[in-house]
């Protein structure tokens, strides 16, 4: 049996919501001849075990991820359209935040903290963070301490309580967190924003065939399109799904490499 996983943003408030998607998406891709379509989101095993998994059918990567240890593994389908601000189409970035009582005005005050990141293969809470840092940095540590916290919503309580000082959270983690945890993101303020880049892409294993890609594809667009599940879609902010180059996330190591010519190639 292949797998499926929608697990980048499946906080529990929203589980089941990915789940009526996964079931609308599951039933069509058979009703298409897709074979070995799993029933259920697998959300036993680690998201970059699933990515790596060959019999992976469906599932949603980081950007960075996808264009560093999964190229060669991976193979593009589509990347949503989140409706929350921050977001211009199938682009998105992240909100540098600190406590809403922090004297900091702009990212340049921020020398010394200490930052919170997600992980370190993340685009949006790493990659993206460096490469605002970077021009600011001076070829030199500009932190006084980075501490990694599993995941978005772990660095904004991690900031919120006093145990960081700064993190990048991705828009659409921030908008989950103003929607399920209001007091959690009350505490935080946005100070300043990343580069924005092509959103989290929605993959498949690299051995899946062209016609199942294309039946993916057509299966998106008709979930997009279907009235019974627009409040599923409002609740993961989900518009619809574009279709974008996959050499557009190339341009995710170009950021990497200018934070590396500008002498600061490690978020520190």
């Amino acid at each position: 049996m292949r797998v499926a996983s929608l697990g980048m943003y499946d906080r529990p408030e929203v589980r089941a919501a990915n789940d009526r998607l996964w079931q609308a998406i599951a039933t069509r891709l058979a009703a298409r001849g897709v074979a070995d379509v799993p029933e259920a989101l697998d959300r036993a095993r680690p998201l970059g075990e699933l990515w790596d998994d060959p019999a992976l059918l469906l599932g949603q990567t980081c950007g960075y991820p996808f264009v560093t240890t999964g190229r060669g593994r991976l193979r593009y389908v589509a990347t949503p359209r989140y409706r929350v601000a921050g977001c211009s189409g199938a682009r998105y970035r992240s909100r540098i935040v600190v406590r809403a009582d922090d004297p900091a005005e702009k990212a340049a005050d921020l020398r010394g903290a200490r930052a919170a990141v997600n992980e370190w293969r993340s685009n949006s809470g790493m990659n993206l963070f460096r490469a605002a840092i970077a021009p600011l940095a001076a070829r030199a540590p500009f932190f006084s301490e980075v501490v990694v916290t599993g995941g978005h919503d772990a660095s904004a309580r991690a900031v919120a309580e006093g145990r960081a000082d700064v993190a990048a959270i991705d828009v659409v983690s921030f908008a989950h967190l103003q929607r399920w945890e209001p007091d959690v993101a009350a505490r935080l303020r946005t100070v300043a924003w990343t580069p924005d880049a092509a959103g989290l892409p929605l993959v498949t294993s690299i051995h899946t065939s062209d016609a199942d890609v294309a039946a993916i594809g057509a299966v998106l667009d008709e979930v997009a399109a279907d009235p019974a599940l627009e409040e599923t879609r409002a609740t993961l902010m989900i518009g619809n799904f574009a279709r974008i180059a996959p050499a557009r996330y190339e341009a995710l190591l170009a950021l990497e490499q200018r934070a590396i010519r500008a002498g600061y190639p490690t978020l520190a």
